[in-house]
């Protein structure tokens, strides 16, 4: 979504707080045309790599678009809208994520170096 200009982009993990999806994407564009390009290009980039979208709410005079990849769900609204519905307060008891890198990660955890320790 950056390289279409997607705005102030936040990445919510919401799996402990929520059964509807893991993760929660939310993006503000300026205007309906971007809005609309910011929407193509994250089906265009999710279908070819194998993600179709599951179900979309809004079309292209919408200025909130979801779409739902199962444990993904992205949000798509103006700045206005964003505002208003303020989705950030709604899931505050998930755990903004700093970068797609973290995407994960949660349950990961490391395994000890095996025997070298143990006499």
């Amino acid at each position: 979504m950056e390289e279409k200009k997607g705005e102030d982009i936040k990445i919510i993990d919401i799996e402990k707080v929520s059964v509807i999806a893991d993760y929660f994407v939310i993006a503000s564009a300026s205007n309906i045309n971007q809005l609309q390009a910011l929407v193509d290009n994250v089906e265009e980039v999710l279908y070819k790599a194998g993600y179709p979208c599951r179900q979309k709410e809004g079309n292209s005079g919408s200025t909130w678009v979801l779409m739902d990849y199962s444990d993904v769900i992205i949000h798509v609204f103006s700045k206005e809208d964003r505002l208003f519905y303020d989705l950030e307060r709604i899931w505050r008891d998930g755990k903004v994520l700093e970068s797609v890198d973290e995407l994960g990660e949660e349950g990961k955890t490391e395994t000890p170096s095996s025997g070298s320790d143990q006499e």
